[in-house]
C-alpha cells in the first residue's frame, strides 16, 4: 500500500483550485487512512504552539492532515512553529499549508520544497482565455465535450465567478447527454446571455444599431469585459461566410458538412440574406482589428481609446456595413 503524503503546498489565489488541491491530498491521505483526521488552521486566529499540539502524536493512533490556510497572512508564531515542525515531521501526520501571493512565510515555502512537499497550483483564473480553458479542463476532466461556441456562452453567461462556472459545467455534463451544444447553455442560462454578446452580435449583424449599442452598453455597464463579445461576432460572423459560402441544401445536412447545429445554420441563413461577400468580408476585417484592439496590441497610425470604445466601434461598424 501507498504510503499517505506527508508534506504539500497549495500555491496561488485561485479559492475553488486551491480546495481541490487540499481535497486532492485528504483524498490520497484516506486511501491507505481511511479514519485520518483533518484540522484546518487560520494564519488570523492562530494561537502559539497550536500547530505543534495538533501534530504531537495521539494514544490511539491515527493520522492527522493539518491544513493552514493563509499562510501568506502568518504572524511570526505560525511561521517559527512551521520551522520547528519541519525541522523535525511527526509520524503519522500531513502538513498541507495554503499560500496565496507574495513573499510572506517564504522560509517556510522554501523549506517546504526542498523538502519535497507536493505542490499543487491554484494560479488565478482572470482573463477571459483563462475562464475559457477552465471549461475546457472540467469537461476533459469529466470526459465529456463542449461545442466551442457553447463554450464561449458559458463564460459569457456564467464567468464572473469561478466557482459558480465549476458548477454550470458539473450542471450541464450532469444534465445533458452527448456534446454539449450552444442551445443547451441557452436553455439553462438564456436569462444571463440575453444582454451580453450574442444578443449584441444577433443585433448587430441585423443592423439593428439602436438595439445592439443599447445592449452592449447594459453588457459593458454590467462588467462584461469586451473580449468576449468581440470573439462572439468573429464566430457569428464565420458561421454566416460558411453557410453563405455552402450553397443550398437542408439545415441537417449543412450542420453535419459545416459543424454546426441546425438551429445555427438556420439563424446563419436568415443573416446572410441581407449580406452580400465584399460587406461581408469587411466586417470580418472591422472584427479582427477589434480584436487587435481589444487585447491591447497597437496598430500603425491607431487611435483606441480603451477596449470598451473599440468593440463599440466595431459594433456600430458592422451595423453600418449591414445597412449601408
Amino acid at each position: 500500500m501507498t504510503s499517505p503524503p506527508t508534506l504539500a503546498l497549495v500555491t496561488g489565489p485561485e479559492e475553488i483550485l486551491a480546495e481541490r488541491g487540499v481535497a486532492s491530498v485528504v483524498e490520497a491521505v484516506r486511501t491507505s487512512e481511511p479514519e485520518a483526521e483533518v484540522v484546518r488552521l487560520q494564519a488570523a486566529t492562530y494561537e502559539p504552539g497550536e500547530l505543534l499540539v495538533h501534530a504531537s502524536p495521539s494514544l490511539f493512533g491515527g493520522w492527522t492532515v493539518i491544513d493552514v490556510h493563509d499562510v501568506d497572512e502568518a504572524d511570526d508564531p505560525l511561521v517559527d512553529d512551521l520551522l520547528r515542525y519541519l525541522a523535525r515531521p511527526e509520524d503519522g501526520v500531513t502538513l498541507v499549508l495554503r499560500h496565496k501571493v507574495g513573499n510572506r512565510g517564504k522560509k517556510v515555502l522554501d523549506t517546504m520544497r526542498s523538502s519535497g512537499a507536493r505542490v499543487i497550483e491554484a494560479k488565478a483564473i482572470k482573463t477571459e482565455r483563462d475562464k475559457t480553458e477552465f471549461v475546457r479542463h472540467e469537461f476533459r476532466e469529466g470526459r465529456r465535450r463542449i461545442a466551442e461556441d457553447a463554450t464561449a456562452a458559458l463564460v459569457l453567461a456564467v464567468g464572473k465567478d469561478v466557482r459558480e462556472l465549476a458548477v454550470a459545467c458539473a450542471q450541464l455534463m450532469r444534465d445533458v447527454s452527448g456534446t454539449v451544444e450552444v442551445e443547451d447553455v441557452h436553455t439553462y442560462y438564456g436569462e444571463r446571455v440575453e444582454t451580453t454578446g450574442f444578443k449584441v452580435a444577433e443585433a448587430a449583424l441585423a443592423g439593428d444599431e439602436r438595439t445592439a449599442a443599447s445592449l452592449l452598453r447594459h453588457a459593458m455597464n454590467g462588467g462584461l469585459d469586451p473580449v468576449p463579445i468581440v470573439a462572439v461576432l468573429a464566430m457569428q460572423l464565420r458561421q454566416v461566410g460558411k453557410v453563405a459560402a455552402a450553397g443550398r441544401g437542408s439545415s441537417a445536412q449543412l450542420a453535419r458538412d459545416l459543424g454546426m447545429a441546425p438551429w445555427q445554420v438556420d439563424q446563419a441563413r436568415r443573416v446572410a440574406s441581407g449580406w452580400d461577400g465584399p460587406r461581408l468580408g469587411r466586417a470580418i476585417e472591422v472584427v479582427a482589428r477589434a480584436d487587435v484592439d481589444v487585447k491591447g496590441g497597437l496598430r500603425t497610425g491607431a487611435t483606441v481609446r480603451s477596449p470598451e470604445h473599440a468593440v463599440e466601434r466595431a459594433v456600430l461598424e458592422i451595423c453600418r456595413l449591414r445597412t449601408g
